[in-house]
Protein backbone atom coordinates (compact mmCIF):
# COMPACT_ATOMS: atom_id res chain seq x y z
CA UNK A 1 0.00 0.00 0.00
CA UNK A 2 1.19 2.99 -0.94
CA UNK A 3 1.92 6.00 1.64
CA UNK A 4 1.58 9.29 0.56
CA UNK A 5 1.59 12.27 2.44
CA UNK A 6 -1.29 13.74 3.23
CA UNK A 7 -0.87 17.02 1.07
CA UNK A 8 -1.17 14.35 -1.92
CA UNK A 9 -4.09 12.72 -0.82
CA UNK A 10 -5.84 16.83 -0.79
CA UNK A 11 -4.55 17.41 -4.04
CA UNK A 12 -5.80 14.46 -5.63
CA UNK A 13 -9.03 15.02 -3.82
CA UNK A 14 -9.26 18.47 -5.24
CA UNK A 15 -8.44 17.10 -8.87
CA UNK A 16 -11.34 14.80 -8.39
CA UNK A 17 -13.55 17.59 -7.26
CA UNK A 18 -12.46 19.41 -10.50
CA UNK A 19 -13.22 16.32 -13.00
CA UNK A 20 -16.81 16.09 -11.29
CA UNK A 21 -17.45 19.72 -12.11
CA UNK A 22 -16.46 19.01 -15.64
CA UNK A 23 -18.29 15.84 -16.17
CA UNK A 24 -21.32 17.70 -14.69
CA UNK A 25 -20.94 20.32 -17.11
CA UNK A 26 -20.23 18.74 -19.94
CA UNK A 27 -23.53 16.37 -19.61
CA UNK A 28 -25.66 19.44 -18.81
CA UNK A 29 -24.68 21.50 -22.06
CA UNK A 30 -25.37 17.90 -23.34
CA UNK A 31 -28.89 18.01 -22.06
CA UNK A 32 -29.32 21.84 -22.93
CA UNK A 33 -28.33 20.40 -26.51
CA UNK A 34 -30.26 17.69 -26.74
CA UNK A 35 -33.52 19.81 -25.59
CA UNK A 36 -32.82 22.63 -27.83
CA UNK A 37 -32.76 20.20 -31.15
CA UNK A 38 -36.00 18.27 -29.80
CA UNK A 39 -37.94 21.82 -28.97
CA UNK A 40 -36.58 23.34 -32.34
CA UNK A 41 -38.34 19.98 -34.23
CA UNK A 42 -41.19 20.35 -32.80
CA UNK A 43 -41.68 23.87 -33.35
CA UNK A 44 -40.71 23.73 -36.90
CA UNK A 45 -42.75 20.12 -37.62
CA UNK A 46 -45.90 21.96 -35.62
CA UNK A 47 -45.22 25.02 -38.25
CA UNK A 48 -44.49 23.19 -41.46
CA UNK A 49 -45.29 19.35 -40.92
CA UNK A 50 -42.61 16.36 -40.90
CA UNK A 51 -41.68 16.45 -44.60
CA UNK A 52 -41.02 20.66 -44.60
CA UNK A 53 -39.01 20.85 -41.58
CA UNK A 54 -35.56 19.48 -43.05
CA UNK A 55 -32.92 18.40 -40.42
CA UNK A 56 -30.90 21.69 -41.32
CA UNK A 57 -33.39 23.65 -40.65
CA UNK A 58 -33.73 22.41 -37.25
CA UNK A 59 -29.96 22.15 -36.62
CA UNK A 60 -29.69 25.98 -37.66
CA UNK A 61 -32.83 26.68 -34.97
CA UNK A 62 -30.92 25.42 -32.04
CA UNK A 63 -27.65 27.16 -33.12
CA UNK A 64 -25.90 23.77 -33.89
CA UNK A 65 -24.25 22.15 -36.85
CA UNK A 66 -26.34 19.00 -39.00
CA UNK A 67 -23.24 16.91 -37.48
CA UNK A 68 -24.35 18.14 -34.22
CA UNK A 69 -28.17 17.17 -34.65
CA UNK A 70 -26.74 13.43 -36.08
CA UNK A 71 -24.95 12.54 -32.79
CA UNK A 72 -27.73 13.41 -30.89
CA UNK A 73 -30.69 11.78 -32.77
CA UNK A 74 -31.07 9.36 -35.97
CA UNK A 75 -34.01 10.98 -37.16
CA UNK A 76 -36.24 13.90 -36.55
CA UNK A 77 -38.84 11.56 -34.95
CA UNK A 78 -37.03 10.85 -32.26
CA UNK A 79 -35.69 14.38 -31.72
CA UNK A 80 -39.71 15.01 -30.94
CA UNK A 81 -40.32 12.06 -29.27
CA UNK A 82 -37.37 12.79 -26.76
CA UNK A 83 -39.70 15.76 -25.43
CA UNK A 84 -41.61 13.68 -23.60
CA UNK A 85 -39.24 10.34 -22.53
CA UNK A 86 -37.30 13.61 -20.87
CA UNK A 87 -40.35 15.54 -19.38
CA UNK A 88 -41.19 12.01 -17.38
CA UNK A 89 -37.66 11.47 -15.93
CA UNK A 90 -37.66 15.10 -14.77
CA UNK A 91 -41.02 14.08 -12.84
CA UNK A 92 -39.57 11.05 -11.60
CA UNK A 93 -36.71 13.23 -10.06
CA UNK A 94 -39.63 15.41 -8.87
CA UNK A 95 -41.16 12.67 -7.09
CA UNK A 96 -38.16 11.32 -5.39
CA UNK A 97 -37.36 15.06 -4.21
CA UNK A 98 -40.97 15.20 -2.69
CA UNK A 99 -41.76 15.22 1.39
CA UNK A 100 -41.38 11.37 2.48
CA UNK A 101 -44.51 11.63 4.32
CA UNK A 102 -46.61 13.20 1.58
CA UNK A 103 -49.64 10.97 -0.06
CA UNK A 104 -48.52 9.15 -3.44
CA UNK A 105 -51.15 10.64 -5.51
CA UNK A 106 -50.64 14.14 -4.24
CA UNK A 107 -46.71 13.87 -4.30
CA UNK A 108 -47.52 12.61 -8.42
CA UNK A 109 -49.89 15.37 -8.92
CA UNK A 110 -47.23 18.13 -7.62
CA UNK A 111 -44.52 16.51 -9.78
CA UNK A 112 -46.49 16.17 -12.93
CA UNK A 113 -47.99 19.34 -12.83
CA UNK A 114 -44.83 21.62 -11.52
CA UNK A 115 -43.21 20.06 -14.42
CA UNK A 116 -46.15 20.92 -17.11
CA UNK A 117 -45.76 24.61 -15.32
CA UNK A 118 -41.88 24.95 -16.63
CA UNK A 119 -42.45 23.30 -19.80
CA UNK A 120 -44.97 25.98 -20.67
CA UNK A 121 -42.69 28.62 -19.07
CA UNK A 122 -39.82 26.77 -21.95
CA UNK A 123 -41.83 27.56 -24.58
CA UNK A 124 -42.73 31.04 -23.91
CA UNK A 125 -45.62 30.77 -22.05
CA UNK A 126 -47.83 29.83 -24.83
CA UNK A 127 -51.15 29.55 -23.76
CA UNK A 128 -54.12 27.95 -26.04
CA UNK A 129 -53.29 28.52 -29.50
CA UNK A 130 -55.70 26.93 -32.18
CA UNK A 131 -53.47 27.57 -34.73
CA UNK A 132 -50.29 26.12 -32.23
CA UNK A 133 -52.48 22.95 -31.48
CA UNK A 134 -54.15 22.07 -34.72
CA UNK A 135 -50.51 21.95 -35.83
CA UNK A 136 -49.16 19.71 -32.93
CA UNK A 137 -52.60 17.48 -33.42
CA UNK A 138 -51.31 16.89 -37.23
CA UNK A 139 -47.59 16.06 -35.93
CA UNK A 140 -48.37 13.58 -33.19
CA UNK A 141 -50.78 11.91 -35.88
CA UNK A 142 -47.96 11.06 -38.34
CA UNK A 143 -47.25 7.68 -38.83
CA UNK A 144 -43.15 8.07 -39.21
CA UNK A 145 -43.66 9.19 -35.68
CA UNK A 146 -45.25 6.36 -33.83
CA UNK A 147 -42.49 4.21 -33.33
CA UNK A 148 -40.62 6.90 -31.91
CA UNK A 149 -43.21 8.23 -29.70
CA UNK A 150 -44.08 4.25 -28.43
CA UNK A 151 -40.31 4.16 -27.73
CA UNK A 152 -40.56 7.22 -25.51
CA UNK A 153 -43.62 6.13 -24.09
CA UNK A 154 -41.80 3.06 -22.92
CA UNK A 155 -38.98 4.22 -21.23
CA UNK A 156 -40.55 7.42 -19.84
CA UNK A 157 -43.10 4.33 -17.91
CA UNK A 158 -40.47 2.41 -16.63
CA UNK A 159 -38.72 5.65 -15.15
CA UNK A 160 -41.85 6.41 -13.68
CA UNK A 161 -42.32 3.17 -12.10
CA UNK A 162 -38.98 2.79 -10.91
CA UNK A 163 -39.57 6.48 -8.70
CA UNK A 164 -43.30 5.00 -7.79
CA UNK A 165 -41.49 1.94 -6.58
CA UNK A 166 -38.67 3.76 -4.25
CA UNK A 167 -41.58 5.67 -2.75
CA UNK A 168 -43.54 2.80 -1.66
CA UNK A 169 -40.53 0.55 -1.64
CA UNK A 170 -41.85 -1.84 -3.99
CA UNK A 171 -40.07 -3.37 -6.67
CA UNK A 172 -40.00 -1.60 -10.00
CA UNK A 173 -40.90 -4.34 -11.70
CA UNK A 174 -43.92 -5.19 -9.31
CA UNK A 175 -47.55 -4.98 -10.60
CA UNK A 176 -48.14 -1.49 -8.19
CA UNK A 177 -45.56 0.87 -9.60
CA UNK A 178 -45.77 -0.40 -13.22
CA UNK A 179 -49.95 0.43 -12.81
CA UNK A 180 -49.56 3.68 -11.33
CA UNK A 181 -46.59 4.08 -13.97
CA UNK A 182 -49.25 3.69 -16.84
CA UNK A 183 -52.15 4.88 -14.65
CA UNK A 184 -50.12 8.10 -15.20
CA UNK A 185 -49.35 7.91 -18.43
CA UNK A 186 -52.83 7.53 -19.56
CA UNK A 187 -54.12 10.58 -17.28
CA UNK A 188 -51.15 13.08 -19.59
CA UNK A 189 -52.29 11.92 -22.76
CA UNK A 190 -56.23 12.12 -22.19
CA UNK A 191 -55.23 15.29 -20.73
CA UNK A 192 -53.00 16.56 -23.80
CA UNK A 193 -55.78 15.15 -26.33
CA UNK A 194 -58.48 17.08 -24.69
CA UNK A 195 -56.34 20.10 -24.75
CA UNK A 196 -55.36 19.25 -28.36
CA UNK A 197 -59.44 19.21 -29.42
CA UNK A 198 -61.09 21.78 -27.51
CA UNK A 199 -63.16 24.02 -29.12
CA UNK A 200 -62.67 26.67 -27.94
CA UNK A 201 -58.81 26.13 -26.94
CA UNK A 202 -58.45 25.18 -22.94
CA UNK A 203 -55.20 25.49 -20.80
CA UNK A 204 -53.29 22.42 -20.06
CA UNK A 205 -52.87 23.05 -16.31
CA UNK A 206 -56.52 22.28 -15.37
CA UNK A 207 -56.97 19.50 -17.40
CA UNK A 208 -54.07 17.56 -16.21
CA UNK A 209 -55.41 18.59 -12.79
CA UNK A 210 -58.90 17.37 -12.92
CA UNK A 211 -57.19 13.98 -14.50
CA UNK A 212 -55.45 13.44 -11.70
CA UNK A 213 -57.98 14.79 -9.14
CA UNK A 214 -60.01 11.36 -10.75
CA UNK A 215 -57.14 9.00 -10.75
CA UNK A 216 -56.63 9.81 -6.97
CA UNK A 217 -60.01 9.44 -6.25
CA UNK A 218 -60.26 6.10 -7.75
CA UNK A 219 -62.20 7.23 -10.92
CA UNK A 220 -65.48 7.50 -9.53
CA UNK A 221 -68.39 8.23 -11.43
CA UNK A 222 -69.09 12.17 -11.85
CA UNK A 223 -72.48 11.41 -10.17
CA UNK A 224 -71.26 10.38 -7.45
CA UNK A 225 -68.90 12.73 -7.12
CA UNK A 226 -71.09 15.59 -7.26
CA UNK A 227 -73.60 13.77 -4.89
CA UNK A 228 -70.85 13.89 -2.20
Amino acid sequence: MLNLPEKHFCRIGSILDRVVVVAGLRERKKQHTRLALSWAAIRLVVERGLDGARIEDIADEAGVSVRTFRNYFPTKADAIAYRHKERTLRIAAALRDRPAGEPLWEALSQAVLARFALDAADAGGRGPDAEWTAGVRIMVAEPALQGALRRADAAAADALAAAVAERTGTDRDALYPRLVAAAVGAAVGVASEQWLRSDPPRPLGPLLAEALDLLSSGLEPPSSREDA
